[in-house]
């Protein structure tokens, strides 16, 4: 069986390790867990690093649960949160469980009937039997005030250094999780629970539960593991682009503009996140560090990791037509060959120019292109520096240059409301018309 912990730890994914938990990996197939907030329908790249821990997990030959929070969703884990979460809705917790479960499946296969199968849960099918005299009672008495006061989670929010206090509704959340990982060790056998390194007071707190609550000796072991949270170079958060959030959902974020976040690493994020984000072995990734650390001008690691990442979230033909649409939107193309690519590729290449929305009436209104350009979309600062700009030849629209007397038609709105604005080699602007 190969080694669990010395796959994550060279991949730098070890933050923190209970003792003994090493050995058990490495003595049985283990089932161990990891729970997955339902916050949203959907899950970004944040994620993306417990289930590729599950998946190492897995290919390691240990058996993974994959934890879906329809109970504890309902609360909101204050962990690294400086403020209270809103409260989720019935209706829109169980859609978010739903988009989650769905894209879970996508990297794990619930339906194997291997022995070490991956295993798919949901902790309001358990938490939902409980009255709160019932968790008070059976639960709440095993540990004490003092031991959930002392977490850092719980600390900074009392002691104010994030935000103004805690409600007693979050602070019974490293109770609930603590139940969990009881329950999924009574039930599924689970002896470790993993998670970001911001989680290891909310696990903690189950290894404690299950020592609490178990009588017999034998059922007490259960042990914790955490990852690194992920950070950019600069200190600035990892999985967010120009438009927010990058989404493992195609329709929340395109396969292009995905492919494009991993293309546009930094050299030092991409030697640490070829690492995290692909199952490339240790031998291949070191020799492609070294030949970028040669040649780093052809930015073969980012190609690399753009790559991997994306024919596993995606599929490797998906890849494909995104590599395709790179290539195009880095080519000479034309108006033409444009529109011949649709209005999807267009938004997915050039949707972080969007600049100005106008109307009709007021493109109709404008004496001209210069006051198009300086006044009604705010292009240029000035008519001069508008003036001075078409004279010099340095504007185009939809990729054809046009001079200071040139008249917009209908026929230059692509899709019937865009117009492509160049300025010179590396100014981009889309105007929507509506």
């Amino acid at each position: 069986m190969k080694n669990f912990t010395e796959e994550l730890r060279w991949r730098g994914m070890v933050h923190d390790i209970m003792p003994g938990t090493e050995e058990q990996l490495n003595k049985e197939m283990t089932t161990a867990y990891i729970g997955f907030d339902p916050t949203s329908d959907s899950l970004h790249i944040g994620s993306l690093v417990p289930i590729i821990i599950l998946v190492h997990l897995y290919k390691c030959g240990h058996k993974p649960i994959a934890l879906v929070g329809g109970a504890t969703g309902m609360i909101g884990d204050p962990s690294g949160k400086s403020d209270e979460r809103n409260l989720l809705d019935e209706a829109a917790l169980e859609k978010n469980v739903a988009g989650i479960k769905r894209v879970l499946s996508r990297f794990l296969d619930f339906n194997s009937d291997e022995k070490n199968a991956p295993v798919l849960v949901n902790n309001y099918d358990w938490m939902k039997e409980f009255s709160f005299i019932g968790f008070a009672r059976d639960v709440g008495k095993r540990i004490t005030v003092n031991y959930m006061m002392a977490k850092d989670s719980v600390k900074k929010r009392l002691t104010g250094e994030a935000g103004s206090g805690m409600s007693f509704t979050e602070f019974t959340y490293q109770l609930i999780q603590g139940y969990d990982f009881y329950h999924l060790h009574k039930n599924f056998g689970a002896k470790l629970q993993l998670g970001g390194s911001d989680q290891w007071g909310n696990i903690t707190t189950g290894t404690e539960l299950i020592r609490r609550m178990n009588t017999e000796e034998g059922d007490k072991e259960a042990f914790a593991m955490t990852c690194p949270l992920i950070t950019k170079a600069d200190g600035s958060k990892f999985g967010k682009s120009e438009g927010g959030n990058v989404w493992l959902d195609s329709d929340k974020t395109s396969v292009y503009k995905f492919y494009q976040f991993w293309l546009n690493t930094s050299d030092e994020d991409a030697e640490k996140y070829i690492k995290i984000f692909t199952f490339l072995d240790k031998e291949t990734i070191e020799a492609l560090i070294e030949e970028h650390r040669q040649e780093p001008h052809l930015r073969k690691l980012q190609k690399r990791l753009a790559e991997e990442v994306t024919a596993f979230v995606h599929s490797k033909e998906e890849l494909d037509e995104a590599i395709k649409t790179s290539e195009f939107a880095f080519s000479n193309f034309t108006k033409e060959e444009l529109i011949a690519k649709g209005e999807k590729v267009f938004n997915d290449i050039f949707g972080e120019f969007f600049h100005a929305e106008v109307t009709k009436e007021q493109l109709g209104n404008a004496a001209g292109i210069i006051e198009i350009l300086a006044d009604t979309a705010a292009i240029f600062p000035s008519r001069g520096e508008a003036r001075k700009a078409l004279t010099a030849n340095a504007v185009s629209v939809n990729r054809e240059k046009i001079n200071d007397k040139y008249e917009l038609s209908e026929a230059d709105f692509l899709f019937g409301k865009y117009l492509f604005i160049q300025h010179g080699k590396k100014k981009n602007y889309v105007i929507t018309v509506k």
